[in-house]
């Protein structure tokens, strides 16, 4: 039995409401109604991997997963997950955090991880930006930021994910080395982001031919974003910066 999304909002998972700060960064928190499967992942599996940000993180902060992880990644804006579970069944020694405020989306990837028993993924169902302040200095290996909402209009720029202060976020929460990779179809934000980068001194661009920004990453397995960007026409790219020592 479908059920309501506010009743699945409110009632299974308690979800927050949206502050001002919150807004800046993601617009709707729920879209089609939620069917009986989502509603049981929702409530049954997301409480147990929804990390405490009302307590500190753990010390170690690899402490979150039951198995020992080698490295640590964090996921803003996973979506249907699509990007977050393949990586987490190629790498299960690495530790994987995915943030998706939407719910439908979380829905969607929380089903899937359980059906393939993934162990090595924690969730938060919030702004992302909350869980950058929780962390602990310099405890990420990597940061994916792959087709976040480019806020077309130019007065909505100010909303856009990448900005001065979130790449100050990246900056403190990444280890010396670690990588922050970003991919979109949208020239203006491709353009925002070099920009972005271009006036942080903490970050600079790895690329040293057009294959760099034109071909994923290895092993990538696609999202349904870039599938429809592709349908539409437009060209994704593909940025990768490092984190300065």
């Amino acid at each position: 039995m479908a059920v309501g999304r506010h009743d699945a909002e409110d009632e299974m998972i308690n979800a927050p409401r949206r502050s001002r700060a919150t807004e800046a960064f993601f617009g709707r928190r729920s879209g089609k109604t939620l069917k009986a499967p989502q509603i049981a992942a929702l409530s049954g599996v997301l409480p147990p991997l929804k990390l405490d940000l009302k307590n500190s993180p753990p010390d170690p902060l690899a402490a979150l997963w039951p198995e020992p992880v080698s490295e640590l990644r964090l996921e803003i804006g996973f979506g249907g997950g699509e990007h977050l579970l393949h990586q987490a069944r190629q790498a299960p020694g690495i530790g994987f955090i995915g943030v998706e405020p939407f719910i439908n989306s979380m829905a969607k990837m929380l089903a899937v991880l359980e059906s393939d028993g993934l162990s090595n993924i924690r969730v938060h169902d919030d702004d992302a930006t909350q869980v950058l302040d929780w962390l602990p200095d310099a405890s990420l290996d990597r940061i994916d930021l792959l087709y976040p909402d480019p806020w077309h209009k130019k007065k909505h720029w100010k909303r856009r994910f990448v900005s001065k202060v979130n790449l100050d976020r990246f900056a403190r929460v990444l280890k010396p080395g670690g990588r922050f990779c970003f991919a979109s179809d949208i020239d203006t934000y491709v353009n925002w982001t070099l920009t972005h980068i271009e006036a942080h001194p903490d970050f600079v661009w790895t690329a040293k031919a057009a294959a760099d920004w034109r071909e994923p990453w290895p092993q990538w397995p696609g999202t349904r974003y870039e599938a429809k960007a592709i349908r539409e026409g437009r060209t994704p790219c593909y940025l990768e910066f490092q984190r300065r020592a």
